[in-house]
């Protein structure tokens, strides 16, 4: 059986990174610019599936490289139990076959945003994103 998302009106993000400093300060910052919404976090892609299901966040801002179910896996997962989920991916790979094996029509991020971040970069990723008509 597999897990409902369930739908919230409040609008929040997932923020996703193993590294605890990285995502304290995403918190932080995401906090100071979007203090009308409510951030979920998690330090790994199992944690982040329970909360993706449970809160339905508007966005998903997810680490690639994770020990266990990696960025990719989780938002393969994502995908599965909502198709136009909005999923940011940050990575410190360059190299793109890192960030997935799939061709790019089929690739499950909305943007991909390098490490270290710049967090213009970011908020515009995140802009395009919440005013994508669901």
């Amino acid at each position: 059986m597999s897990p409902e998302v369930v739908h919230s009106a409040t609008k929040s993000f997932l923020v996703v990174e193993d590294e605890r400093s990285t995502l304290d300060l995403l918190i932080s910052i995401l906090t100071l610019k979007y203090p009308m919404v409510v951030i979920h976090s998690a330090n790994n892609g199992m944690t982040a599936l329970e909360l993706f299901t449970q809160h339905a966040p508007k966005i998903v801002i997810t680490d690639i490289n994770m020990s266990g179910m990696n960025g990719l896996q989780l938002a393969e997962k994502i995908r599965a139990l909502t198709p136009d989920a909005q999923i940011i991916a940050l990575t410190g790979n360059s190299n793109k076959l890192s960030l997935h094996d799939s061709p790019e029509d089929e690739f499950p991020f909305a943007v991909k945003i390098m490490k270290p971040v710049v967090f213009q970069d970011l908020f515009a990723a995140i802009d395009r994103c919440l005013y994508t008509p669901e």
